[in-house]
């Protein structure tokens, strides 16, 4: 009698760790993300003042852009595992103390001044805990696996950015804003006690007899005298700034090209994050090319046709098609460059460079934001479309001069 033995496949240590630390970071981007949105909203609704919206949008990016360096740096000198954890706590704690005072918040300014508060400690928070995230994955993926973890993460996030504002807009309606705030406070203590469950391997950063304001020249030295490192950033940056036409205004586009229904602007929003979910499956699957470069050089080619398509669509199911295909190169550029980050840089320097990744990104939105939003009133916002999707082909193609690119 022949007795056939079952073969099992074991699932490697590094690959569950590494699952479950994405997980907890999902779940608190999904509180984290459904508060942003409520309070947004329920900010717009309450008070129909482009001035509020304006001060919670500025609170919402401009204190991480001041902190996430000095992010970076704690993350190198201390354990990024207690870094996030903390980050996570202090958030959770403020929108804990919100939550149970906003009821005496009677007079509107003294309430809006409240939210307004609140969200300058969570952007603070978010800007040290971001740089932590990025320096995690290298101690957990090895170095081969990174480029198609780094895809995972941006998949699970895509889907993660996608349900929030749904679920916002549920809780809203059907609840309160002091509902919503509940929510964020249960997926934080969920996502920390996941996270308390990962072992993460590797070295914690000696401190030494250096202060970290000395640590942050060091960091920018570094970065600066790295051609690689250096010129990564400022590509980066400069790919933002020049993503707002096509990106960030794409529903005043919509508005003005092809109506102001609803469905138009959710039709928009669904195919640009089916398409962020479906670069970082394919990222994940793939892997990308075998040079790193060659991947982000594509993707930033490839967003820049797709920008300049879309400015020049009459054809509003041509479009949706358009967005989708750029979501996909958005995915692919983002993780590019970390993965680039993750594999180039020094180990003891990875927190610091991710700090000023995060600073570049918070940072060049915002300008974007000011210098294309009344430009769009001036001249017609698909010509800008489309003259930011040339610009990115020709950075793109200038990519090939860069010596610092050369053999990666």
């Amino acid at each position: 009698m022949i007795h056939r033995q079952t073969v099992r496949t074991e699932i490697p240590d590094w690959k569950r760790r590494t699952l479950l630390f994405l997980i907890s970071q999902c779940i608190t981007l999904f509180g984290s993300t459904l508060v942003q949105m409520a309070v947004v909203w329920y900010v717009t609704l309450r008070t129909s003042s482009g001035a509020w919206a304006a001060a919670f949008t500025v609170c919402s990016y401009l204190p991480q852009f001041l902190v996430s360096f000095l992010g970076g740096v704690w993350a190198d000198r201390s354990s990024k595992k207690l870094l996030i954890i903390g980050a996570d706590a202090s958030i959770a704690a403020v929108t804990l103390a919100m939550m149970l005072i906003l009821p005496h918040f009677q007079p509107e300014p003294v309430l809006l001044s409240a939210l307004l508060v609140m969200s300058v400690i969570r952007s603070l928070g978010a800007g040290v805990q971001t740089p932590a995230v990025s320096g995690v994955l290298p101690q957990l993926v090895p170095r081969e696996h990174l480029m198609r973890f780094n895809g995972i993460n941006a998949a699970m996030q895509a889907v993660v950015q996608f349900a929030a504002p749904a679920a916002a807009g549920i809780l809203l309606s059907a609840g309160t804003l002091r509902a919503t705030l509940g929510v964020d406070v249960l997926t934080a203590a969920l996502g920390i006690g996941l996270l308390c469950c990962v072992p993460i391997p590797g070295r914690k950063a000696a401190r030494g007899d250096t202060s970290a304001f000395a640590d942050l020249k060091t960091g920018i030295r570094y970065s600066l005298s790295e051609p690689l490192i250096g010129m990564l950033l400022l590509l980066y940056g400069f790919f933002i700034f020049l993503c707002v036409p096509a990106g960030f205004l794409a529903q005043l586009l919509v508005s003005r090209i092809y109506g102001n229904a609803y469905w138009y602007m959710t039709a928009v929003e669904l195919a640009g994050f089916a398409g962020m979910t479906a670069g970082g499956l394919l990222m994940g699957t793939w892997g990308g090319f075998q040079s790193r470069v060659t991947t982000l050089r594509t993707g930033i080619a490839a967003f820049g046709i797709l920008a300049a398509g879309m400015g020049l669509s009459r054809s509003f199911p041509l479009y949706l098609a358009l967005m989708l295909l750029y979501g996909v190169a958005l995915t692919a550029v983002q993780t590019a460059v970390t993965t680039l980050i993750q594999e180039k840089a020094q180990a003891e320097m990875q927190g610091r460079v991710f700090g000023l990744l995060g600073s570049m990104y918070s940072g060049f939105l915002p300008i974007g934001m000011a210098v294309f939003g009344p430009m769009a009133d001036m001249i017609p916002l698909q010509w800008i479309m489309t003259a930011s999707g040339a610009a990115l082909v020709l950075i793109a193609a200038g990519t090939f001069c860069l010596p610092s690119f050369r053999g990666q």
